[in-house]
């Protein structure tokens, strides 16, 4: 089997995977979550680019031709250097993508005011990349981002319906719009925060569209393999799932299931 890989620090990434099957249902897919080690947000790049480099490593092993970098802070930290450094050393023809470029293609055609606010961790914001991706493509729409540094704990302690997670999603958004009052589009940055999507649209203004990246993500893979089809032949098609955690499987499953949509069983992987 050569699966698409689909890698994120946690959870998040299933609502990414969740729109690349809708779109794709025939591929084989591997979901990694490296959740012993998450959150990635608050982590330095060096250790960011370790952590997903040990497990792109782990991805091409199993026979994986394509990895997806279902994680904005891995996308953010540790693509390109993957991109430029480590597959120039490997035989045969292997890719790794993120999610950021494909977003950055796209999000301006959304907004009508040419203010666009982004929340994301900490560490995709301080990274700069929205800001200089999005640039080459729409240079006169204006961003404005927010770093929301407690969301995604809350949504992997299972908080994502509690007073706190209403309270710190609302703190979030008002710092966002003291910004502009112009944010007419609002960008979930991070593949946890649509599990909040309808809170941060109650607390947005009414007139304001939040866009989670799921199907952007998928459509633009779709477009890549038929654009690329030394890649998209290597992919065996057999509508097969796999899933794997570096924490505990049982509880792997049990939060899975909110973001995935559908019960599924991981195993346990030791890197």
């Amino acid at each position: 089997m050569a699966a698409i890989g689909i890698f994120d620090s946690g959870y998040g990434g299933l609502t990414v995977f969740k729109s690349i099957r809708a779109f794709m249902p025939s591929y084989d897919y591997i979901y990694l979550g490296d959740n012993a080690r998450a959150p990635y947000g608050n982590r330095s790049f060096d250790v960011v680019y370790e952590y997903t480099l040990e497990c792109v490593h782990w991805f091409f092993e199993q026979g994986c031709p394509l990895v997806i970098l279902a994680c904005n802070t891995a996308s953010a930290k540790a693509l390109r250097t993957i991109q430029q450094q480590y597959l120039p050393t490997l035989e045969g023809n292997k890719r790794v993508l993120g999610v950021i470029r494909p977003t950055a293609e796209v999000i301006g055609s959304y907004t009508k005011t040419g203010h666009i606010g982004i929340l994301g961790t900490k560490g995709t914001v301080s990274s700069q990349s929205y800001l200089m991706e999005i640039e080459k493509f729409f240079p006169k729409v204006q961003l404005f981002q927010m770093a929301c540094p407690l969301l995604v704990p809350l949504i992997e302690n299972k908080e994502y319906n509690s007073v706190a997670a209403n309270y710190f999603v609302k703190k979030y958004i008002d710092e966002l719009f003291q910004q502009s009052d112009k944010i007419d589009t609002i960008l979930l940055a991070c593949t946890h925060y649509p599990l909040l999507i309808e809170k941060i649209k109650k607390a947005a203004p009414h007139d304001v569209q939040v866009i989670a990246q799921g199907d952007i993500v998928a459509h633009s893979l779709q477009d890549y393999l038929q654009r690329h089809p030394e890649i998209e032949t290597q992919i065996s098609q057999y509508g097969n799932l796999d899933f794997y955690t570096t924490d505990d499987a049982h509880d792997f499953n049990e939060h899975a299931t909110i973001f995935f949509g559908e019960s599924i069983t991981a195993k346990q992987l030791h890197l």
